[in-house]
This record gives structure tokens, C-alpha cells and sequence, in this order.
């Protein structure tokens, strides 16, 4: 697939990096391409432009920008250049505030997600949430002692979510699906959680979640 990829941090780069690995067709959007620098001598066969351009000729577009952008980032890269195609919202909706005792704080509340603001704002595009719940190091094929971790995802377009699910077992990944768009507000928060032992122990290792039944 032609995949556009939205942002320049680690996020961005582990999952370009990931869909490459995968044989994807990758360009990245961004507004700082001197951030891919030494990353592109490494992965030379991925194009660097703006939002634009990365979402305009992607099928897939992943949304991989700090929460408070996320928006401001889809205006820049155009409505009709991302319409009726599945957008993989990776964001987390984390205020400018220290944590306390490890728990970072949201911006949202548990009556509204992140995604549900952009899917009101973005009524024709078919988000699906997905990998907002694990640090970027293990995003791609992760090996973990206890198997293979559960990636939760939720979204209101059942196609794009069997995409997504697509991607998600190439990277190594199960699939626990949640349903419509609101269960982005339980799925959200486990980035909480997940950054709990990093911030309270300095403990940014390998763990994930999984869904036992």
C-alpha cells in the first residue's frame, strides 16, 4: 500500500520504518524535513514532503503528531486529500502539565476522546484508533516473553478497521476490536498506564497489554 505518514518524531519514524520493513510505499509529511536527515540515508527509498503531499497520494494515512496538533496537522494536509481513506489516529490527547505520582493528565474527559473531536470535525474521514497504547520502540513486531500483546482499536467504519487489523498482524500484533469511536475513551487513557512504571520507575522497557479470554 501507498502509506503517508503525518509527523516527524520517533512515533512517525518507528511506524515508516515498520510499514518499509513490510514492503510499503512510504512518504512522510512533516514541516521540519531536516528531522529526517540521518533517517532517510538509512531509508532512502521512503519520500520526505509536506502533509499535503504524504496524505494526498497515500491510501492509508497515519496521524502520528503530539494530541494538540492533531488537528491543526489535518487542516494543513487537506480534507479532500484524506476523505473516504482510513486514517490510523495513533494520538493521545496529553495536556501541557507535569505528571502526578506517574499519571500524565488528559486534556479530555471520559464523556469525549481525542478522536471523537477529530471524527466530529473530520465527519468523512473513517479514523481508526491504533497504537496510542505502546511506546515506539515496540510498535513493530515486538517480542515480548509472554507472546504476542493485544493492540486495541476502535473506529465507526468496520472496512477501515479490517485494514488496520491487516497491518496490525504484519507488525506482530493482535487485534482486539472495541467497537464505534467512543470507545477511543477507555482506549485513550491506557497510555496512561502505560507510561505509569516509566515515570514512576524510570521503566520504559518492554510491556504491552493483552487481552486474555
Amino acid at each position: 500500500m501507498n502509506i503517508g505518514i503525518l509527523g516527524s518524531g520517533d512515533v512517525a519514524k518507528s511506524l515508516a520504518g515498520g510499514f518499509l520493513k513490510h514492503g510499503h510505499d512510504v512518504t512522510l509529511g512533516t514541516r521540519s524535513p531536516d528531522k529526517f536527515a540521518e533517517w532517510i540515508v538509512r531509508n532512502p527509498t521512503a519520500r520526505i514532503g509536506g502533509f499535503a503531499d504524504a496524505a494526498k497520494i497515500a491510501e492509508l494515512v497515519v496521524l502520528a503528531v503530539k494530541g494538540k496538533a492533531a488537528a491543526d496537522v489535518l487542516r494543513l494536509a487537506g480534507p479532500a486529500n484524506f476523505a473516504g481513506k482510513p486514517v490510523i489516529d495513533v494520538t493521545n490527547p496529553i495536556a501541557d502539565a507535569p505528571p502526578v505520582n506517574g499519571v500524565l493528565k488528559f486534556y479530555t474527559s471520559l464523556d469525549e476522546s481525542q478522536m471523537e473531536r477529530l471524527q466530529r470535525e473530520f465527519a468523512g474521514t473513517r479514523f481508526v484508533k491504533a497504537f496510542n497504547s505502546v511506546g515506539s520502540a515496540y510498535m513493530v513486531n515486538p517480542q515480548f516473553k509472554g507472546g504476542k500483546p493485544s493492540m486495541f482499536i476502535c473506529g465507526n467504519d468496520d472496512a477501515a478497521k479490517q485494514i488496520v487489523a491487516g497491518i496490525l498482524d504484519q507488525f506482530g500484533w493482535e487485534t482486539a476490536d472495541m467497537g464505534k469511536a467512543e470507545a477511543a475513551r477507555a482506549i485513550e487513557p491506557l497510555c496512561m498506564l502505560w507510561c505509569i512504571p516509566g515515570f514512576l520507575r524510570n521503566d520504559w522497557g518492554a510491556h504491552a497489554f493483552k487481552l486474555l479470554t
